[in-house]
């Protein structure tokens, strides 16, 4: 474990230890039993994706189950507790292109077809002192330098420890280490060219106020690069039902010569800023995007390749919380993006549940590695409805596309769909 990570270990270990023992905190009333929670949750999802300058007419139908089991924490000083899940798929349909066209919600056989089904279990050993929780296992860690993969069938998991400490009012801790993932459409974890050796990492947030919170984390990903990620959100109330959010985020990776294969540490740089005037059930949105450095490789065809800010690898497929990620992440080296989105919220309108968002992104000043500039731009919407109440209360149908054009010698001109159609029910 590297010298900076293990004393950043220690400091927070020590943190957790003396806010014990200055804040007053007795175990939550309940048991192993008597907490309990089960749930399944029922996800159909289809994407259509039409690769304008290579495939036409992929689409992939599946429909998967997401089972989930919380235990509560025995009674006494130490609380133990275990969680478990099981995530499964079938395969409806694959439409009429063999190709998968990087819809990843399968894996393919040894003949390039995508197999049948998918499956996973998981389990979670988990113990509680005070506002502490360690927990060893199987898990889905959403943190801005760890999160996992939910935009395909079955989320991503990764196996390893995790503590998370509240002990003190407004204050977030988190510090672990994993050495193991399975990408959302494989059984089975590390996947040949995909293997994680090990991640650790530390942070976390503080609320000053309602209105303003910072947050700093630092991970080290072993043989590939170390992060640092900090975010300052403000939220302004102005006039009734009206208030002005700004949400800063910046993320610094150095990434390993072992890695980038240049025999040279390299560096990126990238940040955003967002600001969000609510006006009741209106949302506006504008949004600036700079990356500052990255590094370059070789495609298959030994062509050259730059990479801005990677976080594709090792720190889950999420692990982007800049204001521009839409199917593009807008990321590239040296890009510029800009935003303009909106956001509505039907239920004043008479249509509780129903929600629209739209948004516009544009990136430019690329570099290519090939001695030029490119861009790209996106037009993104998305509309959802959550049932409010009766019978199938609480089903969502989550219908979102995306039209995509960039130059040529940067990616692949694209239209896609997606649809989701979930439906959670509690068994415990």
């Amino acid at each position: 474990m590297p010298a900076t990570i293990r004393g950043k270990l220690i400091a927070l270990i020590l943190a957790v230890t003396v806010s014990r023992e200055t804040v007053a905190s007795s175990a939550p009333p309940g048991g192993f039993a008597e907490d309990a929670s089960a749930s399944l949750l029922l996800r159909n999802g289809y994407v259509y994706r039409d690769n304008q300058d290579a495939v036409r007419d992929q689409s992939r139908w599946a429909q998967a189950f997401i089972a989930t089991f919380e235990s509560g924490f025995s009674q006494g000083p130490l609380g133990v507790g275990l969680d478990a899940y099981g995530l499964f798929a079938v395969r409806l349909d694959t439409g009429k292109s063999r190709d998968d066209g990087d819809i990843a919600y399968f894996p393919t056989d040894s003949d390039g077809d995508p197999e049948e089904d998918l499956g996973e279990l998981g389990l979670v050993l988990k113990l509680r002192l005070s506002n502490t929780v360690l927990k060893y296992g199987d898990q889905l860690p959403a943190l801005p330098v760890l999160s996992y993969d939910s935009s395909r069938l079955l989320p991503q998991t990764f196996r390893g420890v995790l503590l998370e400490s509240g002990e003190t009012d407004g204050l977030s801790l988190h510090a672990g280490r994993f050495t193991a993932q399975n990408d959302n459409n494989h059984s089975g974890r590390d996947v040949p060219g995909r293997e994680l050796d090990s991640i650790e990492l530390i942070g976390g947030s503080y609320a000053f106020s309602d209105q303003l919170s910072a947050t700093l984390y630092f991970s080290d990903i072993e043989a590939m690069a170390r992060k640092r990620y900090a975010n300052i959100a403000w939220r302004l109330p102005l006039a009734e039902e009206r208030s002005l959010e700004l949400d800063f985020d910046f993320y610094r990776t150095r990434y390993d010569r072992d890695y980038t294969q240049t025999g040279k540490d390299e560096d990126n740089r990238i940040w955003s800023l967002m600001a969000t005037y609510h006006w009741g059930p209106h949302a506006f949105i504008l949004a600036w995007q700079r990356s500052i450095g990255g590094f370059e490789s070789l495609d298959d065809d030994g062509q050259p390749v730059t990479h801005g800010y990677d976080f594709d690898f090792g720190d889950g497929g999420d692990a982007n919380y800049l204001a521009n990620a839409f199917y593009s992440d807008f990321n590239r080296k040296d890009e510029r993006s800009w935003q303009i989105g909106y956001e509505l919220d039907l239920t004043d309108y008479g249509v509780p549940g129903l929600s629209w968002k739209s948004a516009y992104v544009h990136g430019s000043q690329i570099d290519t590695g090939r001695g030029g500039m490119a861009s790209e731009r996106e037009f993104y919407n998305q509309i959802q409805y959550v049932v409010p109440e009766g019978a199938a209360r609480d089903l969502s149908i989550n219908l979102y596309g995306s039209i995509y054009r960039a130059s040529r010698d940067l990616n692949q001109d694209l239209n896609e769909i997606w649809l989701f159609v979930e439906y959670p029910l509690e068994l415990l």
